[in-house]
């Protein structure tokens, strides 16, 4: 993308000569050397009238205006390059004291305009105004600017892309009410560091990163998003990078290029009371441990490593034992924590003789006691009573899934 730049003052136009107050005479062409009269009038002049009368002289015509001066008036005008606009108004005064050409008041007009443009630039800069004229001025500069141009979404936020993919490249997006259907839904937006641009890998790699972690603190109910949703996201461009472009928007949309989202996905503190998120925030505590286990599928092939993940667990379930304990919860869903509790202490147990063992069997027997513990139908009485959803996720009705809404069989890879 360019931007055209600011326009110029304006210039004389090329080719032409300094004329004087009367144009010549109708049928009279130019004198076709200096110092001989003009051609006579083609025919008959009018009743009355003389072709040169009054005293007029073909060479006598005014001294030019300085172009200086005009440059320097205009710019002190429109308020541009204000120390620009005062030097012109200097070096015109200059010129037109040596040649004799009129436009003294330009310049000086100027040179007071730029003068003040001057005085208030440099207060900007000091109070730091115009740094946010810079902004608005980079703004513009990316939404007109073809491949490089970037939009803005906040947190929230529903849209529809212009060719209804979430793929590919993206210049626009026209922001709808979430209640019906449409193409994505901006769940957070992060910026990435301040630098050269570090190319769309990097760029990428850090979308993936941060935008599966940040999901929790929009859609704290995991339940709760349909299993055919996916994370998506905005990224800077290598052209709008260079225009200030560092925010990453990460997005829920449907895996189905053709189909839709209806309703919003958020489930956080704006949308839930204060005992469902209680009870989310004691299951994300789990859901973060059991995510981190190691990179290799099967215990033997890392056993350090998957004992050491059996330590974490083992630690999460300590932790969301104790803030489930901690909360005042309502009547009816007393007995079902309860209940959950028990089955959560038990787990920790399991967990906990996983990380001290040294045989690879042993460590499959009690891994697989402590996710009979967690199964997820374990925790369905109590999210009836806070009145969440109910339905475990295909993922952990196939996986088995545990009682503190943390990763299944599957997604812990062992």
């Amino acid at each position: 993308m360019e931007i055209p730049p600011p326009a110029g003052p304006p210039q004389p136009p090329q080719g032409q000569q300094p004329q004087g107050p009367y144009g010549a005479y109708p049928g009279q062409g130019p004198a076709p050397y200096p110092g001989q009269g003009p051609y006579p009038p083609q025919g008959p002049a009018p009743y009355g009238y003389q072709p040169w009368g009054h005293g007029y002289s073909p060479y006598n015509s005014p001294a030019p205006v300085n172009g200086l001066a005009i440059s320097a008036l205009v710019l002190g005008i429109l308020c541009f390059l204000p120390l620009v606009g005062m030097v012109l108004g200097i070096v015109a005064l200059g010129q037109i004291r040596r040649k004799g050409e009129r436009g003294k008041g330009m310049a000086v007009a100027g040179i007071v305009l730029s003068g003040l443009g001057t005085v208030i630039l440099v207060i900007a800069l000091a109070t730091g105004g115009a740094a946010g004229f810079w902004e608005g001025f980079k703004e513009g500069a990316r939404d007109a600017g073809g491949s490089g141009a970037v939009f803005s979404l906040e947190k929230g936020q529903c849209f529809d892309t212009q060719g209804g993919f979430l793929e590919g490249m993206a210049y626009d997006v026209d922001t709808v009410s979430c209640e019906g259907e449409h193409d994505g839904e901006v769940f957070a937006n992060f910026p990435m560091p301040d630098g050269r641009y570090p190319g769309g890998d990097a760029v990428t790699e850090a979308a993936d990163d941060k935008c599966y972690s940040l999901q929790y603190a929009y859609a704290m109910d995991s339940w709760a998003v349909p299993d055919d949703v996916d994370i998506y996201y905005f990224t800077p461009t290598s052209d709008s990078w260079t225009y200030g472009d560092r925010e990453i928007t990460c997005v829920f949309g449907n895996t189905d290029a053709k189909g839709n989202l209806t309703g919003s996905l958020r489930q956080d503190a704006t949308t839930l009371d204060a005992d469902q998120v209680a009870y989310l925030e004691a299951a994300e505590v789990l859901n973060q441990a059991m995510d981190s286990a190691p990179e290799e599928e099967y215990v033997e092939d890392d056993l350090p490593g998957h004992k050491a993940w059996a330590t974490r667990v083992s630690g999460a379930l300590t932790e969301q034992v104790g803030l489930l304990r901690g909360h005042r919860w309502p009547a009816d869903a007393e007995k079902p924590v309860a209940a959950l509790v028990e089955h959560l202490e038990s787990a920790k147990d399991e967990w906990a003789d996983a990380a001290r063992t040294s045989d690879v069997d042993t460590f499959y027997e009690h891994y697989g006691k402590a996710l009979d513990l967690t199964d997820a139908k374990k925790s369905v009485t109590t999210r009836k009573a806070l009145g969440l959803e109910s339905t475990p996720p295909p993922a952990y009705e196939d996986g088995g899934g545990d009682g503190g809404d943390g990763g299944s069989a599957g997604d812990a890879e062992v």
